[in-house]
């Protein structure tokens, strides 16, 4: 762009990017963190609630690795599962999708026009893209798909990065309340307090793709992941006064 001095000044590019938030890894890795802190946090304050003996803590760490190693494994197998499930049934759709185009190209291509007008295009510009969208069918089927179903045929989530995903997150927190008792504690208060900041952090991290604030976040999952240990506590407690 020129000015008047004759000076050639450029028009500064505007862009930005977003984060992946419809990958098949992040859902399952923020919710095996949350779920190991909180979980194994509960699990150990259970059973050190239970056993009420501060020299007994192997009966913690055992409980925390059984804890640790089930609810990794658990959370891979039903991640998988439902990251599968999900994907072959979009899968199961968008071939219906594509041979409704192969067998009725005119009826797809009015329906596509449609859902374009409906967003605000003038219909007979509408049309003509439809109609140009359609001069290759595996493009067709791709927009038919994102239009319609919402997904996109060639970036369905992966099952495998699901369950790896959800696997380690959930050993990695799960690991937290149980390492001051590995590193010779035999007090739950260490592994409270390190899990409690924990939960913070992972609170105030996850805000960073939401338009809450972080202190909001991170107080929230404080607050319940306490609540969670402070009552299995409690009823680690009771139960082992009763069986004692």
């Amino acid at each position: 762009m020129s000015t008047e001095d004759g000076v050639s000044q450029q028009t500064p590019e505007v862009g930005h990017e977003h984060p992946d938030v419809t990958g098949g890894w992040l859902r399952p890795a923020v919710f095996g963190a949350m779920d190991g802190l909180v979980s194994n946090l509960a699990l150990i304050a259970g059973v050190a609630g239970g056993t009420r003996a501060a020299t007994n803590s192997h009966a913690v760490v055992l409980a925390g690795l059984a804890g640790l190693a089930a609810g990794a494994f658990s959370m891979a197998a039903g991640e998988y599962t439902s990251v599968a499930s999900q994907s072959e049934a979009a899968a199961r759709e968008i071939e219906r999708e594509r041979a409704e185009i192969e067998r009725h190209p005119e009826h797809e291509i009015r329906e596509l026009a449609e859902m374009y007008a409906e967003k605000g295009i003038d219909e007979d510009l509408a049309l003509k893209v439809a109609e140009q969208v359609h001069r290759d069918v595996d493009n067709a089927v791709r927009v038919h798909a994102r239009e319609e179903l919402g997904v996109d045929p060639h970036d369905l989530p992966s099952p495998t990065l699901a369950a790896g995903s959800s696997f380690v997150s959930f050993a990695l927190g799960a690991l937290v309340p149980l390492l001051p008792y590995l590193l010779g504690a035999n007090s739950l208060l260490p592994g409270l307090g390190i899990t409690l900041l924990a939960l913070f952090v992972c609170g105030a991290v996850v805000t960073q793709l939401t338009n809450r604030s972080w202190f909001f976040g991170g107080l929230r999952q404080l607050l319940l992941g306490g609540a969670a240990a402070g009552l299995t506590y409690l009823v680690g407690a009771a139960v082992g006064a009763n069986l004692g």
